[in-house]
């Protein structure tokens, strides 16, 4: 007489192929490793079509620069970005400031009114720290095989058009790195010296941990999930507003605006979302010998930082939170190696998010919300990747006004990421 057995099922063995959504990416032109090594030496690699295939070996060197040394540099051309541009004060003959012009490149996105011999002193100032920071400070030195090394390197990204990832436990400001050059300021147009900058040449992101998210893949929702994270008092006289109506067409938007609002839903399971964006002040906080991490503060000024991250995600490893991060707050430049710049990304990129974008350096409200608009309404169309976006933006902002802010904007993971809009349709 047949009977009903009973069943137990003890394991998922599918689950092996499901939730590896990465193996569907395309790979980078050019990967370009850096590994810290347990002696503190850094190990560099290289692959992808940019570089030649080598018979019985690979693009691999140890350097002679240390963690701390890099990271050190890394943090002064990010301050130098922030005294040499940012807070850039014309003087008269008798070193007075001009009170007509109060920090222009500071109030104003658009510096094509701008005197461009001061233009060209200060951008081939940042170029030459940028050149320096790769190839004689992380790259420097005498040794054969890291000669070697960075020739390869540098052919690679004197051409352009690369879809270039760093993966590396150093997290550098890439995108305001350059290639070589040798011409005075005087004698180099505008032009010239922006496309020294990696940002200007290529797509660039950052990557470091392996599999930081494996998940089910997700379909299209009928309108785009987005939200708007703000402190309501920051940029009143910029196109703030314009940004916050661009994120509400079409979509479902949802608004907040203090700790307790990103505690409520950052600790909901079912929290989902296409693009998270962030407009409010940042700071790096924290005691030695801890590095300081970045924290962000919305209206009612509490903290919100990594860790505030992992503990409300980690029990939701496997959700729908997939969203890109839009991570519009100031990253000051703080001089010193103990700085981690990095967490915040890490930890939401760990727990959910496809890709962080946002300024490296200290970033003047006026320019972030004109970057925020482009970004925002060019992302939301679905039509292209941020990585694509990113790099139109860092040429737009340099042809059109002139302004070179547009390359400080470094992308944490997401160069292929593009908003899934339902059947292909775009805004």
């Amino acid at each position: 007489m047949a009977r009903t057995l009973e069943t137990s099922v003890v394991q998922d063995p599918s689950d092996g192929f499901r939730l590896l959504p990465h193996l569907e990416t395309r790979p980078p032109d050019l990967r370009v490793s850096f590994d810290v090594l347990g002696s503190g030496r850094i190990r560099a690699r290289m692959s992808g079509t940019a570089v030649p295939a080598l018979q019985g070996t690979e693009h691999k060197a140890d350097l002679s620069a240390g963690p701390d040394e890099v990271l050190a540099a890394a943090a002064r051309l990010c301050a130098r970005w922030k005294e040499r541009f940012v807070d850039f004060q014309p003087v008269d003959d008798r070193g007075r400031a001009l009170l007509d012009r109060r920090r222009p490149y500071a109030t104003a996105a658009d510096l094509s009114s701008e005197p461009e011999d001061e233009l060209s002193r200060a951008l081939a100032d940042l170029a030459r720290g940028g050149e320096s920071l790769l190839f004689d400070t992380l790259l420097g030195g005498d040794d054969e095989r890291t000669g070697v090394f960075r020739g390869y390197l540098r052919s690679a990204l004197d051409r352009e058009g690369l879809r270039v990832r760093f993966d590396s436990d150093l997290h550098l400001p890439w995108s305001m790195l350059c290639t070589t050059g040798h011409s005075t300021a005087s004698a180099t147009p505008l032009h010239t010296l922006f496309t020294r900058f990696l940002g200007h040449r290529h797509q660039i992101e950052h990557t470091g941990d392996a599999y930081a998210w494996t998940g089910p893949p997700r379909s299209a929702p009928a309108r785009p999930a987005v939200s708007l994270n703000h402190d309501v008092r920051v940029g009143r006289a910029t196109r703030a507003d314009e940004v916050a109506k661009a994120l509400a067409e079409g979509t479902t938007c949802v608004t907040r605006t203090t700790y307790d609002d990103l505690v409520r839903d950052f600790g909901n399971p079912d929290l989902d979302e296409q693009l998270t964006y962030f407009w409010c002040h940042g700071e790096f906080i924290g005691n030695e010998p801890e590095p300081r991490v970045l924290v962000l503060r919305l209206t009612d000024g509490a903290p919100f930082d990594g860790h505030t991250v992992r503990e409300l995600r980690a029990r939701h490893r496997h959700s729908r939170f997939r969203p890109l991060v839009l991570l519009n707050a100031c990253h000051a430049g703080v001089s010193g190696a103990g700085v981690d710049r990095a967490f915040l990304g890490r930890m939401l990129i760990g727990h959910g998010a496809q890709g962080v974008l946002g300024p490296q350096t200290a970033m003047p409200q006026a320019f972030a919300a004109e970057y925020a608009l482009e970004f925002v309404t060019r992302y939301l169309r679905g039509e292209a990747t941020a990585g694509r976006i990113t790099h139109e933006l860092a040429r737009h902002f340099a042809a059109r006004y002139r302004n070179p802010l547009g390359l400080a904007y470094g992308l944490h993971c997401g160069m292929d990421v593009r908003l899934d809009r339902p059947h292909g349709g775009a805004l």
